[in-house]
């Protein structure tokens, strides 16, 4: 491999290595910076495919088949440009909307989730017989579903108040 090459295979690995470190956090901001960077890498991605040549419409010649540069990657480039700012501008969106319901960025657990997690637990436990409830689910013993409604927050937090809708 040429040196370009290198450094563009490690640019574009560097790019989606942070792209996904982001994305796991739990900030929504982070989660659109590592979503533009994955894009980013995409397109240097795309962009390396193709091959450096002469343009295909020229004034006269004999057409050689090797001699011109293949539009197909630079037209897949240009397709995840658009895709990209439009996701990017949907996603700014969304995390300004949960910016403004809860005042703050962070990604929260899901309870429900949470929930199907431990009964699956239990139900797994009891299939083995030892009919043990789950402590690694971080759900303490003595503990029933009807304690779940204590972690949802009331009615009148969840939402502003009417005349800010």
């Amino acid at each position: 491999m040429r040196t370009p090459d290198i450094t563009l295979a490690v640019v574009v690995g560097g790019l989606y290595a942070v792209g996904f470190l982001l994305m796991m956090q739990r900030s929504l901001i982070r989660i659109v910076l590592g979503f533009v960077l994955l894009g980013h890498g995409t397109n240097l991605l795309l962009l390396s495919a193709g091959r450096p040549g002469d343009p295909p419409l020229t004034g006269g010649g004999t057409a050689e088949s090797g001699r011109y540069a293949d539009p197909l990657p630079q037209a897949m480039a240009l397709t995840s440009v658009v895709i990209t700012f439009g996701l990017t501008a949907f996603l700014l969106a969304l995390a300004y909307r949960s910016w403004w319901l809860t005042g703050h960025d962070e990604v929260r657990d899901d309870v429900e989730d949470r929930r199907i997690g431990t009964a699956r637990e239990r139900a797994d436990s009891a299939e083995r017989g030892t009919g043990a409830r789950s402590v690694e689910a971080g759900e303490p013993e003595g503990t029933d579903d009807a304690d779940d409604a204590a972690h949802h927050p009331p009615e009148e937090n969840r939402y502003p108040p009417e005349e800010n809708r």
